[in-house]
């Protein structure tokens, strides 16, 4: 048995539901992609999710700004997306310039089309436990676990990494299907004591190979949800892979694990939204 947890066998097993579903739902779910800029990473991003947008039946605009873009000019496009009734989702790339404020700009964002799950209602949902919009790439892991049917209730579950889009939207997740969490980072003393009693790891600290085979126990799971390009041009992980698979009962790659399923998971909200306006 491969010990490889595929996020792209996962994500188009999930993509082929989201277009079963369309077929039948009697209208297009429709996702608007914000760009500002001409970062190349995010114009990749944005194209990626036009295209999953299209292989599932869905409408995708791709509203592209100039970087000189003012912050005010910025929020009058997102009034009028919210205020478009055809629109079901809002996204706006990130990251923008630095002369446009994050904060204020997902605030601006109609709450009720705030596929990315970042407005502070939908993170109010999520601590809750109440039904919103949950943050992609937290709720792609989560999906990946469940594919590969491994057990959370009851299981120790260490999470490297505290930030707003990963790390912290995984501890409610994590508890809401009753794992007993434990959260470290990059400044964490002795993280090896921490992580080798974890049954599930999961690392998101943007450090290539911070997670080495002495920081697992034998048998572990593994989820490396960082992504690192190297200088050689070669993309990595937060894992020390090779040497990790070796003690790992199921482990994820880089690439190929959990990057496929942000943009899956990205579909799956706007589908949820489309059939709430339905």
């Amino acid at each position: 048995m491969s010990k490889i947890m595929d996020g792209k066998l996962v994500s188009q097993k999930v993509r082929n539901e989201i277009k079963d579903e369309v077929s039948r739902l009697g209208i297009k779910p429709h996702l608007a992609v914000v760009i500002v800029g001409t970062d190349a990473a995010s114009q990749t991003y944005v194209n990626n999710k036009h295209k999953a947008c299209h292989d599932v039946g869905f409408q995708s605009t791709k509203i592209e700004l100039p970087a000189q873009t003012t912050e005010e000019e910025l929020l009058q496009v997102i009034d009028k997306l919210n205020a478009d009734k055809g629109v079901h989702g809002i996204l706006v790339q990130l990251p923008l310039p630095k002369h446009i404020k994050e904060s204020v700009v997902l605030e601006a964002i109609d709450q009720e089309k705030d596929v990315d799950g970042f407005h502070p209602y939908q993170v109010g949902l999520l601590a809750t436990g109440l039904d919103g919009f949950k943050p992609c790439t937290a709720a792609g892991v989560i999906e990946i676990l469940k594919h590969y049917e491994v057990p959370m209730e009851g299981s120790h579950a260490v999470i490297v990494g505290r930030s707003h889009i990963v790390g912290k939207p995984l501890i409610q997740l994590l508890l809401d299907e009753n794992a007993t969490v434990t959260v470290a980072h990059s400044r964490t003393k002795d993280l090896a004591s921490v992580t080798k009693l974890a049954d599930i790891v999961i690392v998101a600290v943007g450090i290539p190979g911070i997670l080495t085979a002495d920081m697992v126990k034998e048998g572990a799971v593994v989820v490396d949800v960082g992504i690192n390009r190297l200088d050689t041009g070669k993309l990595v992980g937060d894992v020390d892979f090779e040497p990790v698979m070796e003690k790992a009962s199921l482990i994820t790659p880089v690439p190929g694990g959990v990057g496929p399923m942000t943009i899956t998971m990205l579909l799956a909200n706007t589908l949820k939204s489309a059939k709430k306006v339905k």
